[in-house]
Order: C-alpha cells, then sequence, then structure tokens
C-alpha cells in the first residue's frame, strides 16, 4: 500500500478533530492543558458581547511621591528615641534654669505684683489692712526667692519647652504636617501665658476679696500667711492656664481623626455641663458670680477649638470659609454691645471704668 493511501482514512470514517487554537495563543489546547502565553492578545470585536477584556489595573505610586512623602522622616531604633528623649529633656531644663536665673533678678519685683492682689483687697475691706503673715524663718526666703521665680520661669520658658516637645516629635512627622510647628509653638505658649493673665487680673482678684470679705465682714481678723497665700495663688493660676489649652486639645483630636467638628457641636450639651463643673471645682470661691467668671471664657474657648477644627476639616476637604458671613455676624455682635453700653451709659447712669468690670454705677 502506497503512503498516501496509508495516510487518507477510510471512506465512510469521519477526518480526525484538529486541535483548537485559542485566539491570540501560539500552541493551542492539548489534552486539555492549558495554553501557552500568548504572543500578542488581539483587540476584541465589538459584536463579542461576552469576551471583554479585564479593566486595567491602577498604575503602582511613583517612588518620587514616596520619597516625597517621607523625606526628612527619620528612622530610629528605640534606644535613639531613649537618646533624643533625653536631649530634648536636658534642653528644656537648660532654658528652665535660664530663665529662673533671670526670674531671680526681679524677685522683689515679682513679689510685689504678686501680692497686690491681697493689698487691694485688705485696703477695700478694712481701713487699716494688716499685711500677710511669715510663720517660719525660711517661709519668706523660700517663697519670694524660690517658689515664686521657679513659678515665673514656667511662664517666661514656655514657647522653649513647647520648641524641645516639638523638636521631640517632629522627625517622625511628614513634610506637610511640620508647617503646624510655629501655629503648635505660639498659640499653645500664648494660650498658657493669657490664662495665667486671665486668672491674675480677673478671677484671682474677685475670688480672694470674697473669701476675704466673708470673715471680716462677721468682725473676724484675717491673719494670712505667706504660704497658704502663694499655696492659693499658684492653684488658680496654674488651674486656669492648662484650661486655656483646651483648644489646642480640639484642635490635635481633629487633626488624628479622633473628633470632629459635628461631634463635639452634638454633644456640646454635655462639654458644657462637664465644664461647669470644672469650673465649680477649680474656683476657689462657692458663689455663681465667681463660677461663671471661669465657666464662661472656658465654654468661649471650647467652642473657639470647634471653629479652628472646622478651619481644619474644611481645608482637609477642598472647601473655602465663609469668611464674610462671619465677619458679618462678628460685626452686628458688636454694635449690639455697643448700643446696651451705650444705653447702660446714657439711661441708666452707668460710668467706664479701664479695669474689669469696664462699667459701674
Amino acid at each position: 500500500m502506497s503512503d498516501e493511501k496509508q495516510g487518507a482514512p477510510a471512506p465512510g470514517t469521519p477526518a480526525a478533530a484538529e486541535p483548537y487554537t485559542a485566539p491570540g495563543y501560539d500552541q493551542p489546547y492539548e489534552d486539555g492543558g492549558a495554553p501557552a502565553i500568548p504572543s500578542e492578545a488581539p483587540a476584541p470585536s465589538p459584536r463579542a458581547g461576552s469576551a471583554r477584556r479585564p479593566p486595567a489595573l491602577p498604575p503602582p505610586p511613583s517612588s518620587d511621591d514616596a520619597d516625597g512623602e517621607e523625606e526628612g522622616m527619620l528612622r530610629m531604633s528605640f534606644m535613639e528615641h531613649l537618646e533624643e528623649l533625653r536631649k530634648r529633656i536636658i534642653w528644656a531644663l537648660v532654658g528652665l534654669v535660664v530663665a529662673f536665673v533671670l526670674c531671680v533678678g526681679f524677685a522683689d519685683r515679682l513679689w510685689a505684683i504678686v501680692s497686690e492682689p491681697a493689698v487691694i483687697a485688705l485696703k477695700h475691706l478694712h481701713a487699716n489692712p494688716p499685711k500677710l503673715a511669715q510663720i517660719t524663718p525660711m517661709e519668706s526666703f523660700m517663697i519670694i526667692w524660690f517658689k515664686l521665680p521657679l513659678l515665673a520661669s514656667l511662664f517666661v520658658g514656655s514657647p522653649w519647652i513647647l520648641y524641645q516637645v516639638w523638636a521631640f516629635i517632629a522627625p517622625g512627622l511628614y513634610k506637610r504636617e511640620r508647617r503646624y510647628a510655629v501655629p503648635f509653638i505660639l498659640s499653645t505658649a500664648g494660650l498658657f501665658i493669657l490664662g495665667g493673665l486671665f486668672a491674675y487680673f480677673v478671677a484671682f482678684r474677685f475670688g480672694l476679696e470674697f473669701l476675704l470679705g466673708i470673715g471680716m465682714l462677721n468682725n473676724v481678723q484675717p491673719v494670712i500667711t505667706i504660704t497658704e497665700y502663694f499655696d492659693l495663688f499658684v492653684n488658680v493660676i496654674l488651674g486656669i492656664a492648662c484650661v486655656f489649652e483646651l483648644p489646642v486639645l480640639i484642635f490635635f483630636l481633629t487633626l488624628i481623626r479622633i473628633a470632629s467638628p459635628r461631634f463635639l457641636l452634638r454633644h456640646s450639651r454635655y462639654a458644657i455641663l462637664g465644664i461647669v463643673i470644672l469650673a465649680a471645682i477649680i474656683t476657689p470661691t462657692p458663689d455663681v458670680f465667681n463660677l461663671m467668671l471661669f465657666a464662661v471664657p472656658m465654654n468661649i474657648l471650647y467652642f473657639g477649638g470647634v471653629g479652628a477644627s472646622y478651619l481644619l476639616v474644611m481645608k482637609r476637604e477642598g472647601r473655602k470659609f465663609p469668611w464674610r458671613r462671619v465677619l458679618l455676624w462678628m460685626a452686628m455682635g458688636l454694635l449690639l454691645m455697643a448700643g446696651v453700653a451705650w444705653l447702660l451709659v446714657a439711661r441708666y447712669h452707668f460710668r467706664m471704668l479701664p479695669h474689669w468690670p469696664f462699667l459701674a454705677r
């Protein structure tokens, strides 16, 4: 039999099926095996509705963007973190010591400023006001020449101390987050000093006059030791100065996405209640007037912090703040206050004072 006859199929026998080749593949399927890798896939026909190419994956982020985000970030071990912490604590203490030495040079003047509220309160309540009493020989030296300069150095050196705190956490921040350094230092130190000034000129003076007046109006001769007076002064000054940091706390809670302006406003009634309770604890007197002297500024600080967090959220979302509307409302509020002051002076014969409460009859 010839080769042609051997290769040809017998009459009536169906021809052998050719192996199927998938479109775009070089090798056919064999015995159910997987196809080889295509050399070049053809473009799908618009009529083939069922055979669609899968969506393309997004391109990976470029290394330039990642390098820009992590530019300047330091990778430190645990021991290196401890070494950096030790370094910043030493520098903060050095600044505190320098401020302490400067304040010691003005110790007499500082004590005159601190004792002025007691002198004024006693003059208002007594014709021959007594002086602050010294019980132990070391009492005046420890307070006037050590404790008082140390207290003053906390306020004088607060910007330097806060700078050291920021310098410790800055290496772990992104470049876009480091621009908050100057606002953080200025706002935190400024609010701390502003709280101390408010406590000295408003809260402590009125509270002390109320406390001394209770006894002197009932034929009680006050004998105030220098230690008790200074302890009360420190508690009020530092307590209110720390409370004035509330806007900074709210801002950073929003920055790290723990709180939001909507959440803070929704639960503002609980915040107001907590502020009143805290003011009642800090207030050195039990009367409502001094309680409001603490509670009202604290509530203003709370809503000021909510406003700052709202600005942060708007900037994060790419929205613009409605400055015109806010300035209009502020102008209307100032005009209303000016109108009330004019009515009190013109009709009810009040007079303007250069100090708090600025109006008296």
